[in-house]
């Protein structure tokens, strides 16, 4: 199972990324520009994604996927850390979610992270 200690490792991984604590809880930027949250006693994360894409996965993975009330007017989905299958998959949703955050030059000079869909 994947825990906090997993999404730190993988997120400080990432190019020019920080932790930094905010509204008391761990968060993590690229650029300044924050792409991940660990609330809900470091039991799942807070990533960003596409409100399309959001609801999508919500629907198909409910178990996975859902939206915090606070959060439905902005492109963040929750994401339960027991409920993904191994650190391949916590690794390519904080790289997405990294993408959609990271400046052109940190993507242009980072190509292995690929490019953001509507990027």
């Amino acid at each position: 199972m994947q825990d906090a200690e997993d999404v730190r490792r993988i997120c400080l991984s990432l190019p020019d990324t920080t932790e930094k604590i905010a509204w008391n809880m761990p968060t993590f930027r690229v650029a300044g520009k924050m792409f991940a949250t660990l609330p809900e006693e470091e039991t799942s994360i807070a990533v960003r994604c596409p409100k399309e894409e959001r609801d999508e996965l919500v629907l198909a993975e409910p178990g996975k996927f859902w939206i915090a009330d606070h959060e439905a007017g902005f492109a963040w989905v929750r994401v339960r850390l027991a409920s993904l299958e191994d650190s391949d998959e916590l690794r390519d949703i904080l790289a997405d979610s990294w993408r959609q955050a990271a400046p052109t030059r940190l993507l242009e000079s980072n190509p292995e992270l690929g490019l953001p869909a509507d990027g």
